[in-house]
């Protein structure tokens, strides 16, 4: 039986065994993170005395090595709960709330500024009990770009992605009144 298992795994090509390997394993700022140097960077992971580390590795390393690059590899639950910290402070804006509002009315007028803040202040005691799909949704759809450097970590957010969600949450807020 384990034997026919073993086989049924080495029977199928190493390309889809490493991209059902990659799908498997959760990368929040996949597409989004940059170094110092522009260079983007990917997510990876490495497995020891049966623990996963997942970790981000700049492109500049993986292409000329260690040392290339003054950020090579940053531990990925560090980096993403960093991005996750800065996010939730958003919410919590006052400005950033006005803001959003200004940007969700342009698209539907009749979101109210207290329909924005009660949508983004309701949102960050609820983070922790979103599916990782959820806030992986989230983060994306809020995040534009993170750079990382070697003492300063800078979150783009999308003005656009602010509305939007303030939208969905009001939404979600009108159909439970």
């Amino acid at each position: 039986e384990t034997w026919d298992k073993v086989h049924a795994i080495l029977t199928e090509s190493p390309r889809k065994r490493a991209a059902n390997t990659r799908s498997d394993t959760p990368a929040l700022l996949k597409g989004l993170l940059y170094g110092p140097d522009g260079a983007a960077f990917s997510p990876t992971h490495t497995r020891k005395g049966g623990r996963l580390y997942r970790y981000y590795v700049s492109q500049t390393v993986l292409k000329h090595g260690a040392g290339s690059c003054p950020v090579g590899r940053v531990p990925a639950g560090e980096i993403e709960a960093a991005v996750i910290d800065q996010i939730r402070a958003v919410f919590r804006q006052p400005e950033i709330v006005a803001g959003t509002w200004k940007s969700a009315r342009a698209k539907d007028g009749a979101i109210t500024d207290a329909d924005a803040r009660e949508a983004l202040i309701r949102l960050d005691p609820l983070w922790d009990e979103l599916f990782p799909a959820e806030q992986a949704r989230i983060v994306t759809l809020l995040v534009e770009r993170v750079d990382i450097g070697t003492d300063c970590l800078n979150v783009r957010l999308r003005m656009d992605g602010l509305a939007r969600l303030a939208r969905e949450m009001s939404a979600e807020v009108g159909a439970a009144a």
